[in-house]
């Protein structure tokens, strides 16, 4: 893929392609009580149902569009929020044009802007390195909750600025904590910045419950 011009161009692409391009952009969220802003450190990329062009068994829409995931299929540029395990959420960013399944995990990243207010919402974080070292805990020292999918973030509350030049610096491998072929070296779709402190911890995926499938059960996204 040729470097984009813009964002709106770089979202119309897969989010493969596009996920190398999300390296050392900056997420800013303004809420009611204040901004905080993250540079995107690690992301992950996910795709679509079983039975599209690009089956992704790794993605919550592999098993097709529900309520749940409807914001993934699409128009890109709207983020994703999912709740999972009871515990977190987590953040997509949107990409390919409306009806394809495709997205970008907002995995880890270095809080630039807002520090005291992510410290407050994350207090068990040992230091600054851990406040958006993970999905959940990025999401949390954002902000983002259930009331945050299906909003744009190409401007207003969420924005979404790119990086003067593409990352230089960047490494592959295999998604974290996915179960079954989502999580082997066949999806090498996980991609950091090499040599940041912020970057997650590596750990493979564990099968849940052995009444489905591993190849039906996205468990990290």
């Amino acid at each position: 893929m040729a470097t984009p011009l813009n964002l709106h161009e770089l979202l119309q692409n897969r989010a493969p392609d596009v996920a190398p391009y999300l390296l050392g952009a900056v997420v800013r969220h303004e809420s009611p009580e204040g901004a905080v802003a993250v540079r995107l450190t690690e992301v992950e990329a996910y795709l679509g149902p079983r039975d599209s062009a690009d089956p992704d068994p790794g993605s919550h829409s592999y098993g097709g569009m529900t309520e749940r995931n409807s914001t993934m299929f699409g128009p890109p540029g709207y983020l994703y929020v999912y709740f999972s395990y009871g515990m977190h959420f987590s953040a997509n960013l949107v990409c390919r044009p409306e009806g394809f399944s495709s997205g970008c995990l907002l995995r880890a990243g270095e809080i630039v802007e807002g520090l005291e207010l992510a410290r407050r919402r994350r207090p068990t974080a040992k230091n600054n390195i851990e406040l958006a070292q993970g999905p959940a805990r990025l999401a949390k020292a954002m902000g983002f909750s259930r009331e945050h999918n299906g909003m744009f973030a190409l401007g207003g509350q969420v924005s979404v600025t790119l990086p003067k030049t593409p990352a230089a610096s960047l490494m592959t491998g295999p998604r974290v904590g996915i179960s079954g072929p989502g999580g082997t070296s066949e999806y090498l779709w996980r991609f950091w910045l090499d040599g940041e402190p912020t970057v997650s911890k590596f750990r493979p995926g564990v099968v849940r419950s052995s009444r489905r499938p591993a190849s039906t059960a996205p468990t990290a996204q």
